[in-house]
């Protein structure tokens, strides 16, 4: 089983909060289980933390054995572009506005579904209605 990991679950390891040992459990379950991923829209962010440098992020991944995914299939821009698109369409339709969500969030979520089986996520609710099929952690 792969697992993708979102750019938020490396915020709460580098931020030291109680969050982290629950998630350090959850990482080594998804290790257990098969091998654990980033997309490049992840390592990107991630970089930019501010506890975050090159090395650092490099050096973490090689630790905990987390892949950063550089090649995306075009399954992945495809999907992210459609949902992408839906979700800026209706946020016109509603009066919304412009659309608030970032692209990267639909890369992420389309690099989980298509190269991956499951995304590791503190954000819920953000991938659970422009992607009700993908599997959550």
């Amino acid at each position: 089983m792969i697992t993708a990991i979102d750019t938020n679950v490396f915020s709460v390891f580098w931020a030291g909060v109680s969050e982290s040992k629950k998630l350090d459990v959850l990482l080594d379950d998804a290790r257990r289980l098969g091998s654990l991923v980033i997309c490049p829209a992840v390592y990107a962010e991630v970089l930019a933390h501010p506890r975050a440098t090159e090395d650092k992020v490099n050096r973490f991944l090689d630790e905990t054995g987390i892949v950063a995914e550089f090649n995306l299939a075009k399954a992945v821009w495809v999907d992210a572009g459609r949902r992408y698109a839906a979700y800026a369409s209706r946020r016109r339709a509603s009066s919304g506005g412009e659309s608030k969500r970032l692209l990267a969030d639909f890369i992420i979520g389309s690099h989980a579904l298509v190269q991956a089986d499951r995304l590791m996520t503190l954000d819920r609710g953000r991938y659970e209605r422009d992607f009700p099929e993908l599997k959550l952690v």
